[in-house]
């Protein structure tokens, strides 16, 4: 059965997990906002919470609703929720074992992915941009509040070509197209294999036909699939092109897999808005970029970790040497940043997410890295235009934008590393107005 098709019956039986509906109002007082923008906090104001949006900021008393909630904030930080613009919710609380296993069932599939997806809310991560699996009947389940979890922009089951980044089929798998049998992943909904223009044009409705935010192409060689070397080009000219029209026929983007400058480059004439990773970039391609207006959506990876497959170890060496300087340089030529984390099939790696961020102090300071990982990011995921699946402003604490907030002990511009402390310096943390942590004591 496919892992699709499992989660929609899993998310089919959880109402009793619906959280409650949250209070009409609550109002923060005494806080110091940090707006996702400026580089140091306000000064102490209070702010009022409307149903799903933020509706006054104020240095004077805010007379709330009788029934609100008030939040002493003592003088702590409120701040926008943290995003991730790459993320597997799926594959990330999975390992391949897991995947493989005949045994996969819905048990598997709840304590895991049900379970990561709520842990991931509770970092303090309200929004996430899905890189690549079979996502939507979970988007689906949070959005319903049957489970806890960030708001999911998808992407669905990747499109790869033949012998692509995305083809995942096992030695004895052969081709679709000439046997007739489509592969496990592909059943699973992971990924689209697909060849040629039409093929191609095929594989992206698909996904837009499913709610698709975006379209996540695979344009290049890369370190967790058996059979392309990283230094490859994947899809023609013509084929990309092909994503893009569909894609752009539906008012959202592409965003590609791509580490190389041969690869980058085509994307980019194909009409591309996003390149995830390039740590093997040049200068050239990255003044392109600029000048195309294309975003570089960047990780900022490990060398290994102790499950790490040994051929995805060596795979991978160039891709950490080249992010020392892809870093810097795209930070100096002005390029379109967003950070994501891109954890993959080691699901030991996600209670580290908001450690993560602190690896780009190397580059950055905290009120760049800040406004990173909230209003540019932000900024990014509303790159779906149309079709992105919440309409309204995030990023940002300002009246009128919706109300995902982080109220944080400390001064994060100060202290980055508390929010690696999620446990303890996270003290309250909103999402759409509804409050799923409140211990601001």
């Amino acid at each position: 059965m496919r892992i699709i098709q499992l989660l929609m019956l899993v998310c089919a039986g959880l109402s009793a997990t619906a959280q409650q509906p949250a209070a009409t109002s609550v109002l923060f007082e005494n806080v110091r906002v940090f707006d996702g923008k400026s580089t140091q906090l306000s000064p102490p104001v209070n702010v009022l919470v409307t149903g799903n949006t933020i509706t006054t900021i104020s240095a004077k008393p805010v007379a709330a609703p009788e029934a609100a909630l008030t939040i002493n904030g003592r003088g702590r930080t409120l701040m926008p929720g943290l995003i991730d613009v790459h993320v597997h919710m799926v594959f990330g609380a999975l390992t391949n074992s897991d995947m493989m296993s005949p045994d996969l069932s819905e048990k598997i599939i709840l304590e895991k992915v049900g379970v990561s997806a709520e842990k991931m809310l509770l970092r303090g991560f309200t929004s996430v941009r899905d890189a690549g699996g079979p996502i939507f009947p979970l988007k689906q389940a949070i959005d319903a509040q049957k489970l806890k979890g960030p708001r999911i922009w998808p992407s669905g089951a990747t499109v790869s070509q033949t012998a692509g980044h995305g083809d995942f089929r096992t030695p004895n798998e052969k081709s679709r197209r000439f046997f007739g049998e489509p592969s496990r992943a592909e059943k699973f909904g992971a990924t689209f294999i697909a060849d040629g223009r039409d093929e191609v044009l095929t594989a992206v409705r698909e996904n837009l036909r499913f709610g698709a935010s975006q379209i996540k192409l695979m344009a290049g060689g890369g370190t967790s699939s058996a059979y392309d070397p990283i230094d490859v080009t994947q899809y023609t000219l013509d084929e990309m092109k092909a994503a893009v029209e569909a894609a752009s026929d539906w008012g959202t983007y592409v965003t590609v897999h791509a580490y190389t400058p041969k690869a980058v480059q085509r994307a980019i004439a194909a009409g591309v808005k996003c390149v995830e990773h390039g740590q093997l970039l040049d200068e050239k391609t990255l003044q392109l970029m600029v000048q195309k207006n294309v975003w570089l959506s960047l990780q900022n990876l490990v060398e290994n970790t102790p499950a790490m497959d040994p051929m995805r170890r060596e795979k991978r060496k160039p891709v950490i040497e080249g992010q020392q300087t892809i870093w810097p340089m795209a930070k100096r030529l002005k390029v379109k940043l967003a950070w994501g984390t891109d954890f993959l099939f080691e699901p030991e790696l996600n209670d580290q997410q908001n450690a993560f961020i602190l690896r780009l102090q190397k580059w950055f300071s905290n009120a760049e890295i800040l406004k990173m990982v909230t209003h540019d990011n932000a900024q990014l995921l509303q790159l779906s235009g149309l079709r992105s699946p919440y309409p309204g402003k995030l990023g940002v604490v300002e009246e009128g934008a919706l109300a995902d907030l982080l109220l944080v002990d400390g001064d994060p511009l100060k202290n980055l590393s508390l929010i690696a402390d999620y446990q303890n310096k996270i003290q309250v943390i909103m999402k759409n107005g509804e409050l799923y942590k409140n211990q601001p004591y």
